[in-house]
């Protein structure tokens, strides 16, 4: 297996560096978020059993690091395919978000992540990679808010900071109303 190498901040520039050591280190990277949309819903994940951190934990639709020299928008939109089978959908950039958080077994996110999101319509297909997703659910976006706030152990830290800290930037336009 060849070893992913992702742009991170190396001495104050962006050098490419392989996945699990920038984690090992807690190296600021470069990272993508989608937030899938229908109708006040958010199509969350969770993550397979497999995956070196956070494993069977929800997160939103879909994460991941940009390959060295390839487009955030490229790259929300291949992340969607490879991990849901969702094709069809072209996010738009919403936000960047910088946040540092401990994911388990050592290893430290810090992330620089552009945050899309894309407005799903009623037949969306999904098709999840068993290597990369459990489970998938729509959630309504209050009903999310409120099971984090139950059960914060069940969610990614991310999904966390990016409910509890940034809501407003990353949903503030959409519409909430049930159709």
């Amino acid at each position: 297996m060849t070893k992913q190498m992702i742009p991170a901040w190396v001495y104050g520039a962006l050098s490419p560096v392989e996945k699990l050591e920038v984690h090992q280190k807690g190296l600021k990277h470069k990272a993508v978020s989608v937030f899938v949309m229908n109708k006040g819903r958010i199509l969350i994940q969770r993550r397979a059993l497999g995956k070196y951190h956070t494993p069977g934990l929800w997160a939103n639709t879909c994460c991941t690091h940009p390959f060295w020299g390839e487009s955030d928008s490229v790259c929300a939109v291949r992340r969607l395919e490879q991990e849901l089978g969702i094709t069809g959908l072209f996010p738009t950039q919403r936000d960047q978000i910088e946040y540092r958080a401990e994911v388990g077994n050592g290893l430290i996110e810090h992330e620089v992540v552009e945050v899309f999101v894309a407005e799903a319509p009623d037949d969306l297909a999904v098709s999840p990679n068993p290597d990369e997703v459990m489970e998938t659910r729509w959630v309504d976006y209050y009903d999310l808010c409120a099971d984090v706030s139950r059960h914060p152990s069940n969610y990614t830290p991310w999904l966390k900071i990016y409910l509890e800290e940034h809501s407003a930037a990353i949903f503030g336009e959409m519409d909430f109303s049930v159709r």
